[in-house]
């Protein structure tokens, strides 16, 4: 059966295109403290990190909602509102309901251009209507199908206290009568429930294979899925054996080593079982040796855990980034785009690791079933490149949001010193020069940062649970407010110190209290700096290649 296909993962690993995005998630059966947690790297070129806020609301009979397409924010249509919806911080609700999704692009004709509603609309969407996972799946299915689905192929993770699922979705192949109207509108779907005790994660490809289709409680599906992948002569085998994934996103080389990789990452870091069986997989050796969809972890994984997963450049393993040429002299683990190139008549690709770049805001998520909703629900929040990036908590309940992250404090063509974007950004580009120094050390301030924070959080749920549920979301929002605001002024107060401390690729000698030596005859000018110089492989590398003899002493 011969069909026209085209992968936009293949132009994410390739081109480094705005749409790559990753996705963990950890049941809470699988969680330390209980909780579903679901993390999101927004990652894209173009993107400006902010932290989303749609207050609560109720709209009068009749209202309409404008759609503006998530991210490149073009009108879209509109739809009809509903009577009430819920209050959403970034990607979470007030009843601790979470979204997130990974681009995978899929089958070229599978594609609504006269769609109204897209991806990110409905994310948003269902986070202002629903209260369980299962309630936002069939309500994204049904706004698709009614108004017209926008995008590409997409998965989407959908976690609330009780369950964790991954929805998959992508248009019917679109079909135009005279008046040039699509009469074929709608959405072919499936969706899996990540079993209790389980991790998962998708990055770019879509993910679920089989379905049972008499096992609704860990399936669901599009009524016409079988029906129409028949008569769209896509498959024509039986029921069990249909794979959503092979059919709308077939797997490629770029999907293994730049998708498929970043799954197998996460699960090589905490499975129970030895991942090594699919290196030939995430290699691009072997393409039918696919993983599965989720595996038992060897233990329990905490947030922290996951947080500093979303900061993984493979280290460790045979793909790690800090260690090949590309890497330099201060084992940089980025590499610039464009991602391929071509030598000699041959082309290569670079790693595409989970921590990038181009993030624009990330998370960790948590539903805290355990807890009141407007306690439970937290979701730690940062934007730019995780690996350079703290994060700080904001409740579901909160009201408001800290001006730092706010929307409108600067944009992607416009500097602001009062957004916390732009901060994080001049740290982390400080970090790249010098990737294994000054990289290091502010890793190391995000880890205090965030232990400290953990503390604070456990301090604030216990204080916000004795509260009377009228004072808990003013609390709760000052906690998290004030938190941001913290932040920002410690991570500004870093920004300074780096710039003196590493100036001209020197290190200044510090006291045991942290400040800079001086020359011992006044308090201005510092001691000697140290030249920490270059890792001793690269030194190595240069001396006995052809460009080194240029370089030898005689």
């Amino acid at each position: 059966m011969k069909r026209t296909i085209i992968s936009i993962a293949i132009a994410i690993f390739a081109w480094g295109n705005a749409w790559a995005c990753t996705n963990l998630i950890v049941t809470r059966g699988a969680s330390k403290d209980g909780s579903n947690i679901v993390t999101y790297a927004a990652d894209s070129h173009t993107r400006y990190g902010f932290l989303n806020h749609l207050p609560a609301a109720k709209h009068r009979a009749g209202a309409m909602r404008a759609i503006y397409e998530y991210g490149p924010e073009r009108y879209l249509g509109q739809i009809p509102e509903a009577a009430q919806t819920y209050n959403v911080v970034g990607n979470i609700n007030e009843h601790q309901l979470i979204i997130g999704e990974s681009t995978w692009g899929g089958l070229k004709d599978h594609f609504d251009p006269k769609g109204v509603l897209d991806y990110g609309s409905l994310m948003y969407i269902a986070l202002q209507r629903c209260t369980t996972a299962r309630e936002a799946i069939h309500l994204i299915a049904e706004l698709a199908n009614e108004h017209g689905y926008a995008s590409s192929g997409e998965s989407i993770s959908i976690a609330d206290k009780e369950e964790a699922w991954i929805l998959e979705i992508i248009a019917k192949r679109p079909e135009y009568n005279e008046a040039g109207e699509n009469t074929n509108k709608g959405v072919v779907w499936v969706a899996a429930r990540i079993p209790d005790g389980y991790i998962s994660a998708h990055a770019n490809a879509a993910r679920i294979t089989a379905i049972d289709p008499n096992d609704s409680e860990n399936f669901m599906y599009a009524e016409d899925l079988f029906d129409y992948v028949r008569e769209a002569g896509l498959y024509d085998g039986p029921a069990e054996q249909f794979s959503f994934a092979d059919t709308f996103c077939p797997l490629d080389f770029s999907l293994l080593r730049g998708c498929e990789a970043r799954v197998w990452a996460f699960f090589n870091k905490f499975a129970a079982d030895d991942m090594s069986c699919y290196l030939d997989f995430v290699r691009g050796d072997n393409p039918s040796n696919r993983m599965p969809l989720y595996v038992k972890p060897a233990g329990k994984l905490s947030v922290k855990d996951v947080a500093d997963m979303m900061r993984d450049h493979y280290e460790g393993t045979e793909f790690d980034m800090t260690q090949d040429l590309g890497a330099g002299g201060h084992s940089l683990p980025y590499r610039w785009r464009p991602m391929g190139f071509e030598v000699d008549g041959v082309t290569y690709s670079q790693e595409r690791a989970i921590a990038t770049q181009q993030t624009g805001f990330w998370f960790v998520a948590q539903a805290r079933g355990w807890l009141p909703d407007a306690v439970g629900g937290i979701i730690w929040f940062g934007v730019d490149d995780a690996a350079t990036s703290p994060l700080t908590p904001i409740y579901c309940c909160a009201t408001e949001v800290s001006d730092h992250y706010a929307f409108g404090k600067g944009n992607m063509v416009k500097y602001s010193p009062l957004s916390m974007f732009w901060l994080v950004n001049r740290v982390a580009q400080f970090c790249y020069l010098r990737y294994n120094q000054v990289g290091a050390e502010v890793r190391s301030v995000v880890d205090a940062h965030e232990e400290q924070m953990m503390e604070s959080v456990a301090a604030a749920d216990a204080m916000a649970t004795a509260m009377s549920s009228r004072k808990t979301a003013k609390y709760l929002t000052r906690f998290s407010v004030d938190a941001a605001d913290e932040l920002f002024a410690k991570w500004k107060a870093l920004d300074e110190y780096l710039l003196v401390k590493y100036i001209d690729g020197n290190t200044k000698q510090q006291n045991e209290d942290g400040t800079f030596k001086t020359n011992g005859h006044n308090d201005f000018v510092p001691a000697k700096p140290l030249f920490p110089g270059y890792d001793k492989a690269f030194l190595d590398a240069i001396g006995r290649s052809e460009w080194g003899k240029r370089l030898r002493e005689r």
